[in-house]
């Protein structure tokens, strides 16, 4: 459920860039144009060709070189407007560039893209840094930024000052003419590494093919054996065709009978990257985490962690940290629990000489599932169909915010993709929505969401956001629709909620668009919440076949297995997050042997079990080595802590859909942007700091029953105490410690109290 992960490093480099100089074609380059006449201002993909983009960029950063001399040149005292705003301003067109190019780069990419990335991208570094290092700018900036106060700079305005001068001494403003060079060299080489890195997981990713026989695949759903088949066909094989993207890999380790079968799918996925072939990425982790720390010392920091994380809702990697050890523990413990449950029957029908592997985890998870709750998640599938699903999420969207949804005619990269203008309560247009869910071999992996256009003003006037949702879902096959698993209904809803984000955007100023990253899960997160509450699902939750509505025994068997293997979620996903923390907060910038390192990490350090793997090792981890998470990957699980709680005003209303509190979450969260920090968002909505405890409940490592035995962890509301997590025993410990103290208090109170009253009695005289 990564968001945008691929691409969000390429788009952030170049978010506030643009430029025009080489004035060759451009009659027929679409990105010469000041305004495109497409409904609402899409990208007129229909007319985009491959060529166009490399003279855009050219002449994006040549535009933007301009509008930088004009600042620079100008002899008028330094102000908000012919500074800061001039150069919020600049940049536009490059930045259009950039996000249509960068975005079909992760959608549909093709080999001539791919060398336009790796040839562009320390182009735009460099690009970049040029103006980010220039000092008469920043002096400039430096200027309005000492007298913001003086000048009586109204919150956003100085806001947005602030944020500026920041981006400057965080890109080496400061630094010296030497140490500015060595830093430009080592932006270029990390981006060069970044586009390399995400190109030979792509090619890693496509190239391999599992070919199966019909006995192999014994116990696979109908529909995904279907779509094997189509494969296998297409490329004139009379076979079963599985790959390493999700609809085909995850059902195949879930389903297929025969272990054999599941370890090499299995395998071949954690070893992308990892193959000693011209695509390994070993080299260029180990070099990238050198560079970052050098890098981070260059700019005053430890570690690049603690780069990173200073500008972040955490303000240190201590705090992060904190997080991720105090969930770590008992997440495992809960995980080794499931794991005992299926070892026992793993046990029966392998023999007890058998040892449980991590490719039977899928595979003994869903037998547990089936035995415990008596659910199995191919018959819920049945269900969710991937139109009814996005019914219930568009039904949800008009609850919670009277918004609507109408299919937009308009063009598109791709004849698979859906478009959708979306209309707001005053019936209003707030932008327009693209969906693209198929996987296919132009496609990164994964599901993410961005924008082609973003929200802005132009002289005066709301520009219309241009959203996109892309995912790599199941695809119909014969007449059976693309029937979704319950992670890919949540994922569809997560995505959402960045659109909805993206959506109801009201920002002035273009560099107050973006949140703090560990802010950034919670619009999205809290969408997860309604996915599969009972009042929801039975609004879109119909049987493909029969048109029957999801019967209650089946949504109560959803509710009571919902903490069902969460010690196995939490702990593959925190595993991945400490382990991109680590490799984060080397301070010697030594060059590492990747796979040993991160092996002492989780294993020898953390007690990491063999029949679990982090969610991503470092090869393939495109979220932090080809994207915006680097130091970053804990983002999930700290929104978590926001979303579970918010969501928790909604409950406390009584009604899951009440319009008022949505209302108050999209006014003082969602259409904010950065306008201000994301705590104080937080607390404007919430009226109080985030409680943990609604996800410590919700991901089932603390007990709802046992609620009164774990109340003072709900204290802890400072955000880098955010989640110091105990287990139900430590819970249980603590409170009988307490209860036990709070006894021998009151008994010695008594005793004192007792002994003072004798001594009155004494003091008295006698009656006698």
């Amino acid at each position: 459920m990564k968001r945008f992960s691929g691409l969000l490093a390429f788009v952030m480099v170049i978010m506030s860039l643009s430029a025009c100089k080489n004035r060759n074609n451009m009659a027929d380059n679409p990105f010469f144009e000041s305004e495109w006449t497409t409904p609402y201002g899409v990208p007129p993909f229909d007319r985009i060709k491959f060529e166009h983009y490399k003279p855009a960029f050219e002449q994006g950063m040549s535009l933007h070189n301009e509008e930088i001399a004009r600042i620079v040149e100008s002899s008028e005292e330094p102000t908000f407007e012919n500074t800061i705003l001039a150069f919020d301003n600049s940049g536009q067109m490059l930045s259009r560039v950039a996000t249509v190019f960068g975005m079909l780069e992760a959608a549909e990419t093709n080999e001539q893209m791919q060398d336009l990335s790796a040839e562009i991208m320390p182009q735009l570094a460099a690009h970049s840094d040029s103006f980010l290092m220039n000092e008469k700018l920043f002096d400039r900036v430096k200027s309005v930024y000492e007298r913001r106060e003086a000048l009586k700079l109204d919150d956003e305005q100085k806001r947005l000052t602030e944020k500026i001068y920041n981006s400057f001494v965080r890109s080496g403003a400061l630094l010296s003419a030497e140490n500015k060079n060595r830093l430009k060299q080592i932006n270029e080489k990390l981006s060069s590494h970044s586009v390399t890195f995400g190109q030979n997981l792509l090619s890693e990713t496509n190239d391999y093919v599992l070919e199966l026989t019909r006995e192999d695949v014994v116990g696979v759903p109908g529909n995904v054996r279907d779509a094997a088949m189509e494969l296998a066909k297409s490329k004139g094989k009379e076979s079963y065709m599985f790959t390493l993207h999700e609809p085909s890999r995850i059902p195949l380790l879930t389903y297929a009978k025969k272990r054999s079968v599941r370890e090499a799918i299995f395998k071949a996925y954690i070893a992308r990257g990892n193959n000693g072939n011209e695509y390994d990425n070993k080299s260029i982790v180990a070099e990238m985490a050198q560079l970052r720390c050098e890098k981070a010392k260059l700019l005053g920091y430890d570690s690049y962690a603690e780069y990173v994380t200073f500008d972040e809702m955490a303000g240190s990697a201590k705090a992060v940290y904190e997080l991720l050890e105090g969930v770590w523990n008992p997440a495992l413990e809960k995980a080794k629990q499931e794991l005992a449950r299926m070892e026992a029957i793993f046990a029966r029908e392998e023999g007890n000489d058998a040892k449980f592997e991590a490719w039977d985890w899928w595979y003994y998870a869903e037998k547990l599932r089936k035995s415990e709750y008596n659910l199995e998640e191919e018959t819920v599938r049945q269900y969710l169909s991937l139109d009814n699903v996005k019914s219930g999420i568009f039904f949800l969207a008009n609850r919670l915010y009277n918004i609507t949804f109408r299919p937009l005619k308009a063009p598109s990269y791709h004849q698979e993709c859906e478009a959708y203008e979306v209309l707001d309560n005053d019936d209003k247009v707030l932008g327009v929505l693209y969906f693209d869910f198929h996987p296919r071999a132009g496609k990164s992996g994964g599901a993410w969401c961005g924008t082609y256009v973003d929200q802005t003003y132009k002289d005066g006037k709301r520009v219309c956001p241009v959203v996109s949702i892309v995912c790599n879902f199941t695809r119909p096959t014969g007449g059976v629709p693309a029937l979704l698993s319950i992670d890919e209904t949540k994922t569809l809803f997560h995505e959402f909620g960045h659109a909805l984000h993206n959506l109801f955007a009201d920002v002035k100023y273009r560099g107050l668009a973006n949140v703090e990253g560990d802010f950034v899960e919670l619009p999205s997160q809290i969408m997860e919440n309604w996915a599969f509450a009972p009042e929801l699902l039975r609004q879109y939750a119909v049987h493909y076949r029969t048109s029957e509505v999801i019967p209650n025994d089946i949504i109560e068997k959803i509710g009571r297995a919902s903490t069902f293997n969460e010690g196995f979620a939490v702990t593959e996903l925190v595993a991945a997050a400490l382990a991109d923390m680590d490799i984060h907060s080397l301070q010697g910038g030594e060059k590492i042997d990747v796979m040993e390192f991160e092996r002492k990490a989780l294993t020898e350090k953390r007690g990491l079990i063999p029949q679990i793997e982090p969610r991503y090792h470092y090869t393939y981890f495109s979220h932090i080595f080809n994207g915006g998470y680097s130091s970053g990957y804990y983002f999930y699980i700290w929104a978590e802590v926001l979303d579970k709680d918010a969501y928790q005003a909604f409950i406390e209303s009584g009604d899951l859909f009440s319009s008022d509190v949505a209302a108050r979450f999209r006014s003082e969260i969602l259409s904010k942007g950065g306008t201000r920090k994301g705590m104080d968002m937080y607390r404007a909505f919430r009226g109080a700091d985030p409680d943990k405890l609604a996800m410590l409940v919700a991901r089932g490592l603390v007990d709802k029953d046992d609620v009164a035995l774990t109340e003072p962890l709900a204290n802890d509301v400072e955000v880098g105490k955010i989640v110091k997590v105990d287990t139900r025993a430590q819970a249980r410990e603590r409170a009988e410690r307490s209860r036990r103290e709070r006894a021998e208090a009151k008994m010695r109170a008594d005793s004192a109290a007792l002994a003072d009253s004798l001594a009155k009695v004494d003091e008295q005289p006698s009656e006698m």
